[in-house]
């Protein structure tokens, strides 16, 4: 069954920085930035590992993880819970998994693997400025402001 939509592949697809939480072996919370995301299919996201000796232990030791992709203009994005596997750069598989970071050529050299998470719950993430009925163009153009202030 689809668990991705096209809205939440776009999201991925165009905000390919995003944050895996994982468990680290005293049990507390670990998050970890990742630049490399990529859409596998409708059921699975994944990206290309590059010194995550961390979230790689954590995952061989418990693999059920939490991706966020926040679209940081409008205010939203969507959290994909699910179970994760390492794929070595050596494994039979990692060539065609590679197939789908095709924006990420220049790095394939650097991925010492690929992590795919199976994603088996899918929640949107909203700002409390839409409750209180912000406008998405608004608040768009607010935050764009904001950052190009950041960034003459």
């Amino acid at each position: 069954m689809a668990i991705l939509d096209d809205h939440m592949k776009a999201l991925v697809r165009d905000h390919t920085l995003g944050f895996l939480a994982s468990v680290d072996a005293d049990g507390t919370p670990n998050l970890s930035p990742k630049g490399t995301f990529a859409v596998l299919d409708d059921e699975h996201i994944g990206f290309g590992e590059m010194r995550s000796p961390t979230t790689l232990a954590n995952i061989a030791r418990q693999p059920v993880v939490e991706l966020n992709f926040v679209d940081v203009f409008r205010r939203k994005g969507f959290r994909f819970k699910g179970p994760a596997e390492f794929v070595a750069n050596n494994d039979v598989r990692f060539q065609n998994l590679l197939e789908s970071f095709a924006n990420w050529q220049n790095l394939h050299d650097m991925f010492g693997g690929i992590v795919s998470v199976r994603v088996e719950r899918a929640l949107e993430i909203t700002s409390p400025a839409y409750d209180r009925g912000a406008d998405e163009a608004d608040l768009v153009a607010r935050f764009k402001d904001h950052f190009n202030s950041l960034y003459p």
